[in-house]
């Protein structure tokens, strides 16, 4: 509803005997709000305001604005409270709870989708078609969304978590928002949510047994996933498991650094991923606060909050100029106190140096490590955070596939990678290419009077002289050889000699220049020798 600007019509101060009716009707509508809360929100002598708005697509909303904030909105004579409201009393409504990049689509004025909730331990809270409930995200209560469920609890369940779930009214970073002090909602630790007969010791008597009806919605969840997701139940090959036993996945992954230097580290993390992933040229200039809420907080893994008070800078603008004398971005003033992003440096060399399949293999491993993706039930299957889902995931599949069997997850994440190779002459530093390795291209070709010619191209991606070779062949073969520039191409050139001269090509390949046998391709064209006598 304000994902778009709106207009103001008036914005007046609350006389006394409104406020005693605004208090009746607040406890009226949320019943859970006692006498020392209602006077928090509706404060009988401090500051209230009435700001009556139009909102982009018409409607009349009524503001109600205490302490800069607007704390609630009434629409169609029902009251809603704000996310400022809710970060104060974060369990007024039933929470739902979703992924942080979901949230970008809320403040585009989406709705919220089944497929986009998480399952907690508990199961989803209980609640009826056309209630009210607060929407959160993976490891935080603070919620982030206001919306009126579009169907009961049973139903989600029974469709399988598919379809729309929540007509989104209120989201943090909308423009009702913006019209309170822009504050970040605070970090609220999660409650227990494990079911009653989960609590206590674990004891090896078996499994815990779990609602039939439950348990049939669960499967049926399963069984309507991706295809790839099914295969969580399937045990991969134990050489992953191996490597993660010997990577020490019990460890601390703080290790010894201080709380402010995983805080800044975070940081950067989430700082360089939402510039790699989320921020396009076709995006700046760029608010920095959007920056920030759209796109850095979005790209936090499960379980960690963001929190920039608490690293090394303090403020977002503090370290928006450190990245500046780093050369990464470029931000500037565009209004009067308020900065933009108005340019990026997408070459920077942050992007890092080419890496072996082996290193981005030990480094999957590393992140899962850290970051306590590993399936607590089983080792051989790896939990999909914001991160990965924007790694290696297409979209359709983000909110289908949660865990990933970790050679599918590796063999995904090479796919994604752009290829390379190295070449090492003697002597020489190694020469770093992009793309894939041409192997060495030996033809045969009919020319006038039907006669044969060799062809050979590539010669130079293995350092060797195009001409250095034709010099050697013609000498060895007797024939005559030139070097010609190959048709259709802008630099590469080839060798052509005279007739078959396979058999010599690969004594001069495989024995003098020591090029391994799988590349080249043709050597097999070779002339067949007759049998002896």
């Amino acid at each position: 509803m304000f994902a778009k600007a709106f207009r103001v019509k008036s914005n007046t101060a609350v006389k006394g005997s409104d406020r005693r009716k605004l208090r009746a009707d607040v406890a009226a509508a949320f019943p859970a709000f006692g006498p020392e809360q209602l006077s928090e929100l509706v404060p009988g002598k401090d500051e209230l305001n009435i700001v009556k708005l139009y909102a982009h697509k018409g409607d009349a909303v009524t503001v109600y604005v205490s302490g800069g904030n607007p704390v609630l909105f009434e629409l169609k004579g029902t009251l809603y409270p704000t996310v400022y409201t809710l970060w104060s009393y974060p369990d007024l409504l039933p929470a739902f709870t979703t992924w942080p990049p979901v949230l970008e689509k809320l403040v585009g004025g989406a709705d919220l989708m089944l497929p986009g909730l998480t399952m907690p331990p508990g199961g989803l809270p209980q609640v009826q078609q056309g209630d009210l409930c607060a929407i959160t995200l993976v490891g935080n209560r603070a919620p982030v969304a206001i919306g009126v469920a579009t169907m009961s609890t049973a139903e989600m369940l029974a469709s399988g978590l598919k379809g729309r779930g929540f007509t989104v009214l209120h989201t943090y970073l909308d423009h009702l928002w913006q019209f309170g002090d822009k504050s970040s909602p605070p970090s609220i630790a999660l409650l227990d949510q494990d079911p009653p007969e989960c609590r206590g010791n674990v004891k090896e008597e078996g499994p815990v047994q779990v609602d039939s009806v439950l348990q049939g919605d669960m499967e049926c969840l399963t069984l309507q996933g991706d295809e790839e997701s099914s295969m969580a139940h399937k045990t991969p090959s134990s050489e992953a498991t191996e490597e993660l036993t010997e990577a020490g996945m019990d460890q601390d992954p703080a290790g010894s650094k201080t709380f402010q230097e995983q805080m800044d580290e975070l940081l950067l993390r989430c700082f360089f991923h939402a510039l790699k992933c989320r921020v396009t040229k076709a995006d700046l200039p760029l608010l920095t606060s959007t920056f920030l809420g759209s796109h850095m907080f979005s790209c936090c893994p499960e379980g960690q909050q963001l929190d920039i008070k608490k690293s090394s800078y303090k403020k977002l603008s503090k370290f928006l100029h450190h990245m500046m004398k780093e050369q990464i971005v470029q931000v500037k003033e565009l209004s009067k106190g308020v900065e933009s992003i108005v340019a990026v440096d997408w070459k920077h060399p942050r992007k890092g140096s080419t890496l072996s399949c082996s290193e981005v293999r030990a480094i999957i491993i590393d992140y899962a490590k850290k970051n306590n993706l590993v399936d607590a039930d089983n080792k051989n299957l790896v939990k999909m955070d914001p991160i990965l889902c924007d790694c290696i995931l297409e979209k359709a599949e983000q909110h289908t596939i949660l865990r990933l069997p970790w050679d599918k997850l590796i063999e995904r994440c090479l796919q994604r990678l752009k290829p390379a190779y190295q070449v090492t002459f003697y002597g020489q530093e190694p020469i770093v290419k992009k793309g894939k390795i041409c192997p060495i291209d030996i033809t045969l070709a009919q020319r006038a009077c039907n006669k044969k010619v060799t062809l050979i191209r590539n010669l130079e991606v293995f350092g060797l002289d195009p001409y250095s070779v034709a010099a050697i062949l013609q000498q060895r073969g007797q024939a005559s050889a030139t070097v010609t520039p190959v048709p259709g191409t802008k630099d590469a050139i080839q060798v052509q000699i005279q007739g078959n001269q396979i058999t010599h090509l690969s004594q001069l390949l495989l024995e003098e220049y020591n090029i391994p046998r799988k590349y080249i391709q043709g050597l097999e064209k070779a002339p067949k020798t007759g049998k002896k006598k």
